[in-house]
């Protein structure tokens, strides 16, 4: 039985809320970075997660601004674009499981949707010997800007055959990847991958890359 609970993370100024979800004995453990004016609690990111945890995978479903910010950007969507911001947030993140250790001494990875795949490809660049992982849905990792070519971290990057611009935006940042990225494409997916089967092989495809660079 996968073991589930709310905590805050105290990170610079900010307390940010976040859902954990551990099992038995996780063989590594994944934060998500959701996309732009989403929350912990979007239902395509809860999808994957579980099916991550089925794979032997801890969870961290966390919200990068707090109930105040989420308020200003429900006005102006002004910082769901800060990307450094939001990096920031989540290499704190990074920082609090590495050391607070809530899933073990386990590798982390970071799963990034939308504007949050720009903010997870910063913060593992700048977190290298503690991001083992990351995966991209329907991200746009040309936000992450010169971040790109410093990431050393195995990505892969998953867009939806039906997304032509973001499909030209994920092949030039894989150029700014390098070695260490990986495009698939999903065939009949729009944006959101909103069409049947179409996120479940998202989950598929994001769990096995994590339990190969995870379980090491």
């Amino acid at each position: 039985m996968d073991e589930q609970r709310s905590v805050t993370i105290p990170i610079g100024d900010a307390q940010l809320p976040a859902d954990l979800t551990l099992p038995a004995r996780p063989v590594g453990v994944v934060l998500f970075a959701h996309g732009s004016g989403s929350s912990r609690h979007s239902p395509r990111n809860v999808a994957v997660a579980r099916t991550l945890n089925d794979s032997g995978l801890g969870t961290v479903l966390a919200d990068l601004l707090t109930p105040a910010e989420d308020e200003v950007d429900a006005r102006t969507a002004e910082l769901r674009f800060d990307i450094g911001l939001l990096a920031s947030r989540l290499a704190g993140i990074v920082d609090w499981l590495a050391v607070e250790r809530p899933a073990g001494d386990v590798p982390i990875g970071l799963f990034g949707a939308s504007t949050g795949a720009a903010a997870a490809l910063v913060a593992a660049s700048s977190r290298a010997d503690r991001v083992a992982a990351v995966v991209s849905r329907g991200g746009r990792p040309d936000l992450a800007g010169n971040a790109l070519p410093q990431v050393r971290t195995p990505t892969l990057l998953l867009v939806g055959g039906l997304d032509e611009e973001v499909i030209t935006l994920n092949e030039r940042a894989l150029a700014e990847l390098g070695e260490v990225g990986e495009l698939r494409v999903i065939p009949g997916a729009t944006h959101l991958f909103e069409e049947p089967g179409t996120l479940e092989q998202v989950a598929d495809q994001a769990g096995t890359w994590f339990t190969t660079y995870l379980g090491r």
